[in-house]
C-alpha cells in the first residue's frame, strides 16, 4: 500500500501575531477609569502581584520635650506604624449571544457591548466603594459608612452656602480631621442647587452669564457629578475630602475572552441555562480584580482615629428630604441664606419680595 505523507500546517500565534491587537488592554482599563468616578478621582497604587497588598500606615507620632537646665534629663519617645491590607476581589460578567444573531446583525455587536460592560464595571466599583452596594465581605466599610462613624455628616438645611462653606460645614468637617479637601463628588441634582445660589443683588454666584459653561468648584477644589448611576442621593448629596487618601490597586486589568464551548449555569439553582456548543452560541466574559483602602494616618490635628476621617458628606436632612429646596442666597458677607436674600445691613429681606 502506497501511503502519501504530508505536513500538518496550522496558523499559530507566531504566524498571526501581526493580526493580534496589543493596545486593547490599555484602552479598556482607561475606559474603566473614565466610567468610574472613584478610580478617576482616587490615587492609584502600584499594581498588585498577589491577592493582598499590605501598606504600613503611621499610627502614632513622636513627641519632643524641653530639657530643663544644663543637667536636665532628655526624655524618650516612639513612633508606631499599623498595617492596612488591600484585598483584591473579582468583578466579572458573561454575555451570551446566539451565533445566528451575530451573523445577521448589521453592526459589530461586540463593539457595542464592550463599552457598556466597561460602564457597568465602573458603576459597580463606585457603588461598592462609596455606598457599600454589593461590596465584597473582605472589603472595608464604604466611604459613607466610615464618614458616618466619624460623625463627619452635615444635614442639608436649605442654606447651601453655610452647609458647605460655613464653620460647621462639610469642608470644615474634613479640615478638623487634619486634611485639606482636594475634590468633591456630588449627585447631579446638586448642580441646580449650586446654580440657584445668589448674592444679595440677586446675581448667581456660580454663573456669570447664561451662555458660558459653569466652572463648578468649591473653595478652589473641583467638583464632579458622576452620571453612571452609582451615586445614591438618599445616602449623600455630596462627598468632599482628600481623595489622595482613597487609594486603590489593580490585580488584573479588565480582560475580555470569547468562548464558543462551555455551559452557563443559573447562579441560584445551578441548572444549566445554555450549552454554547449545543445551542450554537458564543459568550463574552469580562473579568477585573482590584481592591481599595483608606489609609487615614495619624496627624497632628486629630490623633483620635475614631474621629479622624479624610471625608465628610452633605446629606438630606429629615426636614428637607423629598423637598425640591432652593439653593438660597448670600448676604453681603458671602453667607447664603435659604430663607431669602439678606440686605446690605445684614437683615433678611422678605422672601416674597425677592424677584429673579
Amino acid at each position: 500500500m502506497n501511503l502519501t505523507t504530508f505536513d500538518v500546517e496550522i496558523i499559530d500565534r507566531s504566524g498571526a501575531e501581526a493580526l493580534i491587537p496589543v493596545e486593547e488592554a490599555k484602552e479598556i482599563i482607561q475606559g474603566v477609569v473614565t466610567s468610574s468616578a472613584v478610580l478617576a478621582r482616587g490615587r492609584k497604587l502600584a499594581n498588585m502581584t498577589s491577592k493582598q497588598y499590605k501598606m504600613p500606615v503611621l499610627e502614632s507620632l513622636p513627641v519632643a520635650y524641653f530639657v530643663n537646665g544644663d543637667t536636665g534629663t532628655k526624655q524618650t519617645t516612639k513612633q508606631m506604624w499599623d498595617k492596612k491590607v488591600i484585598t483584591a476581589e473579582e468583578i466579572a460578567v458573561i454575555v451570551p449571544i446566539p451565533e445566528s444573531v451575530l451573523d445577521d446583525a448589521d453592526y459589530d455587536i461586540w463593539a457595542e457591548v464592550k463599552p457598556r460592560i466597561v460602564e457597568a464595571f465602573g458603576q459597580k466599583i463606585d457603588g461598592a466603594i462609596l455606598f457599600g452596594i454589593d461590596k465584597p465581605s473582605t472589603w472595608r466599610d464604604d466611604v459613607v459608612k466610615t464618614v458616618t462613624s466619624a460623625k463627619a455628616v452635615v444635614d442639608y438645611t436649605g442654606n447651601l452656602y453655610d452647609d458647605i462653606m460655613g464653620e460647621n460645614g462639610v469642608i470644615a468637617k474634613v479640615e478638623s480631621s487634619g486634611y485639606v479637601p482636594n475634590g468633591h463628588m456630588a449627585d447631579i441634582s446638586l448642580r441646580a442647587k449650586l446654580r440657584g445660589i445668589k448674592d444679595s443683588t440677586g446675581q448667581p454666584i456660580f454663573k456669570q452669564d447664561m451662555q458660558a459653561s459653569t466652572n463648578y468648584a468649591l473653595d478652589g477644589s473641583p467638583i464632579n457629578f458622576p452620571i453612571n448611576g452609582a451615586f445614591d442621593k438618599s445616602k449623600a448629596l455630596m462627598i468632599s475630602g482628600d481623595f489622595n487618601q482613597l487609594v486603590y490597586s489593580i490585580r488584573q486589568d479588565i480582560t475580555f475572552k470569547l468562548f464558543t464551548e462551555g455551559v452557563i449555569q443559573d447562579p441560584s439553582t445551578k441548572e444549566i441555562v445554555y450549552n454554547l456548543m449545543q445551542n450554537d452560541m458564543v459568550a463574552l466574559r469580562a473579568v477585573m480584580r482590584l481592591g481599595w483602602e483608606l489609609p487615614n494616618p495619624i496627624n497632628a490635628l486629630q490623633r483620635d482615629k475614631s474621629k479622624r476621617c479624610p471625608f465628610a458628606i452633605l446629606k438630606n436632612g429629615s426636614s428637607m428630604a423629598g423637598q425640591p429646596g432652593s439653593g438660597g442666597s448670600a448676604n453681603s458677607s458671602g453667607v447664603a441664606d435659604g430663607s431669602g436674600v439678606a440686605d446690605s445691613s445684614g437683615g433678611v429681606a422678605n422672601p416674597d419680595e425677592v424677584t429673579g
